[in-house]
């Protein structure tokens, strides 16, 4: 049961209201993450805003889930988990992909850094050193990615947060949180 329950349509209002109807449709089904967001309206549309900001960025649909996978994982939440790991399967991920997405790990090397200096931002708090930043250039992330990759870690640590705070039930098949590799 959620620590902080989503609001109804009808319990919010009517700008609020529009823009949840506004993300049912474009998604095809409005998860609870959003309406638990609409608590504070003003979080919601911040969420929205830097989420649709980030989208015409360099990183790949693929590389963004690879993100969100890792830092869900990481940060135990098993909310974020599970819908990214379905957005993932969308974003034409594999099984496999998948598991290594959860340790921070990718077949392909680009992809392999976006996921480990993801985890590694997560893991340390932004505290990365001289070494695994230079890792990450060597691997072929520039500036720019590296800063879109921060960008990134940032707007799912906002949902992770909020869900586990929140508690927000699962609205997507529910994938368990693992023990790191």
């Amino acid at each position: 049961m959620p620590r902080i329950h989503p609001v109804t349509l009808a319990q919010t209002d009517a700008k609020t209201a529009a823009t949840l109807k506004a993300v049912g449709a474009k998604l095809g089904m409005l998860p609870n993450l959003f309406t638990t967001l609409a608590q504070a309206p003003a979080a919601l549309n911040g969420y929205l805003q830097f989420s649709e900001a980030l989208r015409p960025g360099r990183l790949t649909p693929r590389q963004r889930e690879i993100i969100a996978i890792a830092v869900a994982q990481e940060n135990a939440c098993g909310y974020c988990l599970s819908a990214h790991v379905a957005m993932g399967r969308g974003a034409g991920m594999s099984s496999e992909d998948i598991d290594q997405a959860r340790h921070g790990r990718a077949q392909d090397a680009q992809e392999g850094a976006v996921a480990d200096l993801a985890l590694r931002i997560v893991q340390s708090r932004a505290e990365i050193s001289d070494t695994a930043l230079a890792a990450a250039r060597q691997a072929g992330l520039d500036d720019g990615l590296i800063i879109e990759i921060i960008a990134h870690v940032a707007l799912n640590v906002l949902t992770n947060y909020v869900n586990r705070i929140a508690d927000t039930d699962v609205d997507f098949p529910v994938i368990e949180l693992s023990s790191a590799a």
